[in-house]
C-alpha cells in the first residue's frame, strides 16, 4: 500500500467518526433541544441554549467537529483524486454534503437565529409578532430537517467510500 492511499483511509476514517457523531448529535439537537425550545413560541424560545444560562452554546460543538469534517473530506478527496470516477464520485460528495451544510446554514438559519434569539432573551429589540414567531421557529425546524437529510447524504458517502475496494492509480484521474 502507497502513502497516499494510506492517507486516503486516513481522512475516511476521520470523515466517517466526525459524520456519525455530528449526524447523532443534531438528531438529538433537533428532537430534545430544538423540540423543546420550539414547542410553544414565543414562551419556549426562553429555553434557547444561548445566552448567560446555558454554560456552552451548540456553536461550540457543531462548528469545530464541521470543520473537521470539512477538511477530512476535502483531504480524502486530493488524496483520492486519481481513483477511479466510480469511487471519486463517492469523495465527492461527501465533501459537497458538508460544504452544502455550511452555505445553508449561513443563509437559511443565521438571519433567522437573531430574530429567535432576541425574543428568547426579552430583548425589547424583539417586537415580533406572535404570529411571526411560531413561523420562524416552525420553518427553523423545517429547515433543520433539509439540513440532516444533507448530512446523511454525506454520512452515507463516506461510508460508501470506506467500504469499497479501489487503488490509486499513478496518473491522471482514470476514467
Amino acid at each position: 500500500m502507497g502513502w497516499r492511499f494510506l492517507l486516503l483511509r486516513f481522512f475516511l476514517w476521520v470523515s466517517v467518526i466526525a459524520w456519525g457523531v455530528v449526524l447523532g448529535a443534531k438528531l438529538f439537537d433537533l428532537r430534545v433541544v430544538a423540540g423543546a425550545w420550539s414547542a410553544a413560541p414565543p414562551e419556549s424560545l426562553s429555553l434557547l441554549p444561548y445566552g448567560p444560562r446555558f454554560p456552552v452554546n451548540p456553536g461550540q460543538f457543531f462548528a469545530p467537529i464541521s470543520a473537521t469534517i470539512l477538511l477530512a473530506a476535502l483531504a480524502g478527496l486530493i488524496a483520492g483524486w486519481n481513483t477511479p470516477n466510480n469511487y471519486r464520485v463517492w469523495l465527492a460528495l461527501s465533501a459537497g454534503s458538508i460544504l452544502a451544510v455550511w452555505i445553508f446554514t449561513v443563509v437559511a438559519f443565521w438571519p433567522r437565529n437573531g430574530t429567535l434569539f432576541a425574543a428568547g432573551s426579552g430583548s425589547p429589540i424583539a417586537q415580533t409578532d406572535r404570529a411571526e414567531l411560531i413561523r420562524q421557529a416552525r420553518l427553523w425546524v423545517r429547515y433543520d430537517w433539509c439540513r440532516i437529510a444533507m448530512m446523511v447524504v454525506g454520512f452515507m458517502a463516506a461510508v460508501r467510500a470506506i467500504s469499497m475496494p479501489t487503488r490509486i492509480t499513478p496518473g491522471p484521474p482514470s476514467v
